[in-house]
C-alpha cells in the first residue's frame, strides 16, 4: 500500500491529504541516479518527503561514479532515470560523446556553480579586483584580473591547468565565458578531439565533482569550477577562493535537468508523469521557505546523498555564499529549485547549451537557426511539463499561478551575463556571431585558430 493509499485509508472521515497516486502505473519501480551534489535535492526531498510515494511510485536513488556512468547507465537501461547536466541529453542525442535518444520533462535547478582559484593564484590575480568602499573585493570579479597571472606563467613555460566535471556540463560552459569574457582563449575542441584544449590560454580537463578539493590541493588542478559544495569544502579546507558564482555570467542559467531515455518516456507515460510531478513538488518545497532549505541541508548531509559537511552544505543551500574566508555574503539565488519557473523545461534553455557547443567546436559545423528549434524540441518536453503541472493543480498541490502555463517554451531575451551581451533563445546564430571569443558563421576550429 503506497503512503497515498494509507494516508486516504486512515483519513476517510477527515479532509483529503494532500496526495493523488497517478493512475495507471505502467511500472513502479524505478532506480533513479545522481551525483553528491547538493544540486540533487529534488531527488532527494521527494524520496524523504514522500512525493515518490504519493504518486505510486517505489524509487532507489542510487550515486554515480561521475557523469559518464550515469549517462551511459540510464542509456542502456541500468538505471530508469537520473539528475543529469543540462548539456547531457542534448549531447546525446545529437550524437556528441554517448549517443541516444534522451528527453528531459523537467528542470531540477537553475544556477548552483561557481569558479574556485587555489590560494596562491589569488594572490596573484588580487591586485588586480577592484574593491568595495569597505575594502572587500568588489564583485562581481572579472576573469581580466586573472589574464596577468595566466601570462606570467605562460613566460615561465608553466601550463595553467583547470578542470571542470564533464565536457558538457554548463560548468565547462560557464568556466569558458567567464575566461573569454575576460580576453582569456579557453581553448576550442576539434572532431575526434575532446580535450577542448586547442588554441587555448589554458587547459580545460575533467574533474569528478568530489574529487576537486584534493584536486586543487595537490596542485594537479590551480582552479575549477563545480557545484557545492566542493567550492564551499575548499574555503573550509584553507586550499582555495572562489571567486565567482554562476549566477554572475549568466543569471539564472540553466543546470541540472530529470533525464529520460525517449523509449522509457514512450512506453511509460504515466509513470513519466508521475515522477514529473513528483520532482516539481521537490522543487515547490524546497523554495517555499528558509525552514524547509534547512532541513533540507541535513537531509543532503546523510553519507547516501551528498555527505559533505552539513554547514558546509549550508552556506550556498540556505542563503549566502563565502568567498575568502570570513567573506560571508547574501546569496539568496545561488540554488533555485521553483522560483523564477526554475523547473520549467524551456526550449531557449536548451538553444544558450547548443550554442555554447558550438562556439567551442563541439557542434562543428555552422548550423542554422532552425536546427537549434527543432533540438531543443527533440529534448526538452515543455507539454510533459504541462501535463504534471494540470495534474497537481487538479490534484489540489499547486495553483496555476504556480506555473507559467502562456510560455511558447522561449524565455525573454535576456542580458543577464558578465559581459552584457544579449542572448534570444530564437536567433542563436547572430548571438553566437555576437561573442568577441569562439567561431564565427562557418568557421571550422581549424580556421578560427589559424585567423
Amino acid at each position: 500500500m503506497t503512503r497515498c493509499a494509507f494516508l486516504m485509508l486512515t483519513t476517510a472521515l477527515l479532509a483529503a491529504p494532500a496526495c493523488a497516486e497517478t493512475a495507471g502505473i505502467e511500472k513502479d519501480e524505478l532506480t533513479l541516479g545522481f551525483i553528491k551534489l547538493t544540486d540533487m535535492a529534488p531527488l532527494a526531498i521527494a524520496a524523504e518527503k514522500g512525493f515518490f510515494e504519493d504518486e505510486g511510485l517505489y524509487v532507489t536513488l542510487e550515486a554515480q561514479s561521475n557523469w559518464k556512468v550515469l549517462l551511459d547507465r540510464t542509456i542502456s537501461g541500468e538505471i530508469d532515470g537520473a539528475m543529469m547536466l543540462a548539456g547531457q541529453p542534448l549531447a546525446a542525442t545529437i550524437g556528441y560523446g554517448t549517443a541516444g535518444e534522451v528527453v528531459t520533462p523537467v528542470a531540477l535547478d537553475l544556477n548552483g556553480n561557481a569558479i574556485t582559484l587555489a590560494n596562491a593564484v589569488w594572490d596573484e590575480m588580487k591586485p588586480g579586483v577592484a574593491l568595495d568602499a569597505g575594502g572587500r573585493p568588489r564583485h562581481p570579479i572579472s576573469a581580466a584580473a586573472l589574464k596577468p597571472v595566466i601570462e606570467a606563467r605562460a613566460e615561465a613555460g608553466e601550463t595553467f591547468n583547470l578542470g571542470m566535471v564533464f565536457p558538457v556540463s554548463t560548468h565547462n560552459y560557464e568556466l569558458r565565458y567567464w575566461l573569454a569574457a575576460g580576453g582569456i582563449h579557453p581553448g576550442f575542441y576539434e572532431p575526434g578531439d575532446v580535450s577542448g584544449q586547442t588554441g587555448g590560454d589554458v587547459l580545460i580537463s575533467v574533474t569528478p565533482p568530489p574529487q576537486m578539493p584534493a584536486t586543487l590541493e595537490a596542485g594537479t588542478i590551480l582552479g575549477y569550477a563545480v557545484g557545492e559544495p566542493w567550492n564551499q569544502a575548499a574555503v573550509k579546507k584553507g586550499i582555495g577562493v572562489p571567486v565567482i558564482a554562476d549566477a554572475d555570467i549568466f543569471a539564472r542559467n540553466p543546470e541540472k535537468v530529470f533525464g529520460l531515455t525517449r523509449a522509457f518516456a514512450e512506453a511509460n507515460p504515466n509513470t513519466t508523469l508521475a515522477l514529473t510531478k513528483a520532482l516539481i513538488r521537490a522543487g515547490m518545497w524546497l523554495d517555499a521557505s528558509p525552514d524547509n532549505r534547512r532541513e533540507a541541508v541535513d537531509i543532503l548531509s546523510r553519507p547516501d546523498y551528498v555527505g559533505a559537511d552539513a554547514g558546509v552544505i549550508a552556506n550556498s543551500m540556505t542563503g549566502t555564499f563565502e568567498y575568502e574566508a570570513g567573506d560571508v555574503r547574501p546569496a539568496p539565488d545561488f540554488n533555485l529549485f521553483f522560483r523564477e519557473n526554475a523547473t520549467f523545461p524551456y526550449y531557449s534553455d536548451a538553444v544558450w547549451t547548443l550554442t555554447q557547443m558550438r562556439r567551442w567546436g563541439q557542434i562543428a559545423e555552422a548550423k542554422p537557426d532552425s536546427w537549434y528549434d527543432e533540438t531543443a524540441k527533440r529534448v526538452y518536453r515543455p507539454d510533459l511539463y504541462r501535463a504534471a503541472a494540470e495534474a497537481l493543480v487538479a490534484d489540489g498541490l499547486a495553483t496555476a499561478a504556480d506555473f507559467d502555463f502562456d510560455a511558447d517554451g522561449y524565455r525573454d531575451p535576456t542580458d543577464g551575463f558578465i559581459d552584457g551581451i544579449a542572448f534570444d533563445g530564437t536567433k542563436p546564430n547572430a548571438y553566437i556571431d555576437s561573442l568577441p571569443i569562439g567561431l564565427k558563421g562557418d568557421q571550422s576550429t581549424a580556421e578560427a585558430v589559424t585567423n
